[in-house]
């Protein structure tokens, strides 16, 4: 069984930010997939389930989302390797995507959290959200929504971190990293 996971924060008001592209993608898979809904309280978490696939967005805030990862990896008994954590990446420029296992969390209070829950060996599709001129700006940089020259790539970019990480149901991570690292979305033709 694979599980995908986005993250990001629950609530309209982020709906938009950089921090929540993860939860784009994984909307997108979940349409892609027909997944149907299988949510329950203990999952902390909006879990949808198409065949062996689960598709994870926690609903426990950012900072929280290893409560949420560990629960739904327990109850299904998914494997770590098995999990693929996509997430909003500031080292990366705006439009790179890259694809690694284990690792640190370069900061991000998501993936320290995950790492904390279930240990750092699961995989990670990084999306380069680019990073503000001071360290002292990450924080608002990442909860504000995307610039319009942005906006204008995103349902791209989306699409191609959605078509990517289909790969990891039957594929290495090998696979997926020289077929699909990206060094900018802008290289991609229609």
């Amino acid at each position: 069984m694979t599980l995908f996971v986005g993250l990001g924060n629950p609530g309209s008001q982020y709906e938009e930010t950089r921090h929540n592209i993860g939860f784009k993608v994984i909307d997108k898979l979940v349409n892609d997939f027909g997944a149907r809904d299988i949510s329950k309280n203990t999952f902390h978490g909006q879990l949808y389930r198409s065949k062996n696939t689960l598709f994870l967005k926690p609903t426990t805030y950012m900072n929280l989302s290893g409560k949420s990862v560990q629960s739904v990896k327990q109850f299904f008994k998914v494997e770590l390797e098995n999990i693929v954590v996509i997430h909003d990446d500031i080292d990366l420029p705006f439009g790179t995507v890259r694809f690694k296992s284990g690792g640190g969390h370069g900061g991000h209070n998501g993936l320290k959290s995950l790492d904390g829950a279930i240990g750092k060996e699961y995989i990670r599709v990084r999306i380069g959200v680019g990073k503000p001129e001071y360290k002292s700006q990450v924080a608002d940089y990442v909860l504000h929504d995307f610039s319009q020259k942005e906006c204008v790539m995103l349902d791209k970019l989306i699409d191609y971190v959605a078509k990517a990480s289909k790969h990891f149901i039957e594929e290495e991570l090998v696979f997926v990293q020289s077929n699909y690292t990206l060094k900018s979305i802008e290289s991609i033709n229609e």
